[in-house]
């Protein structure tokens, strides 16, 4: 871990080093009936190593789109080369919580992120086709959206996270547009309910490995610290950061650093 820290921390200064590729993939999705955009980040060694890549999927937060990480985070590049893995930004809708809406059929993202584009990916690209070599994070609504996808697709992924995430949608019961994918909270309860990640923990068998970090004055920091309380209790292993840090790309930039190094670790320990 030490090492790969000091690693990253050089190429911090030398940014002429990396030599990654950025793709965009359009990828058409059956279930909502049009084609989507994804930016692939392939890792300098790509052209030449024969070996499958581990992928990890890394998901914007609301407003956001698939060009958001890299742009905010052009350090990604060089990531990707430093842990030798392929970084895929998937667009998950400006709002769309990563759910298979109920009431809107045009919203289908667990759909389109656990089938259409995994299946995509390793498709067009070198990837293992194997869940400990499969990891998937995000930031805030994607944050929310990695955790639910991982929890509910553990066939998919052996890997998730979380970065100041919305692990707990009821007491947001008016943001983010959540109602228009669940309908509103007092008619639809049950709904909510059984959609929240922090009322998901009961899928973890224990084999799913997991990465969770917010910061102390982010307004999710308390359903993020309520779900660890949780995973806890149950027993379920996790890695677990709080620290100084508000709901902004300061904290996500430094944050995603720590992540990857989990992830690099997971798919290597494999």
């Amino acid at each position: 871990m030490k090492t790969k820290l000091i690693m990253l921390l050089l190429l911090g200064s030398s940014l002429s080093l990396f030599a990654s590729k950025v793709d965009t993939l359009v990828v058409e999705s059956m279930a909502m009936n049009k084609n989507i955009k994804n930016v692939v980040i392939l890792p300098d060694s790509y052209a030449f190593q024969k070996e499958q890549f581990s992928v990890l999927y890394l998901l914007h937060g609301a407003g956001g789109d698939y060009k958001g990480w890299i742009w905010q985070v052009p350090e990604l590049r060089e990531y990707a080369d430093t842990f030798n893995m392929i970084i895929v930004c998937p667009d998950g809708g400006e709002t769309s919580w990563y759910y298979d809406s109920p009431i809107d059929k045009s919203v289908q993202y667990e759909t389109y992120i656990s089938s259409e584009l995994v299946g995509a990916v390793d498709t067009k690209y070198n990837t293992s086709k194997q869940k400990k070599d499969r990891a998937i994070t995000g930031l805030s609504m994607g944050g929310h959206g990695a955790l639910y996808l991982a929890f509910k697709h553990q066939d998919i992924w052996g890997a998730a996270g979380s970065m100041s995430g919305g692990v707990d949608i009821r007491p947001f019961p008016n943001n983010w547009d959540i109602k228009k994918r669940l309908g509103t909270y007092p008619e639809n309860k049950a709904v909510w309910e059984e959609n929240t990640v922090i009322n998901l923990v009961h899928l973890l068998d224990g084999d799913l490995k997991l990465i969770i970090d917010c910061g102390y004055d982010d307004f999710f920091f308390d359903s993020n610290q309520r779900l660890h309380k949780k995973l806890v209790e149950r027993n379920i292993a996790h890695d677990y950061i709080e620290r100084p840090g508000v709901h902004n790309w300061d904290y996500w930039a430094n944050s995603i650093k720590y992540q990857l190094l989990f992830f690099s670790d997971f798919f290597e320990d494999d």
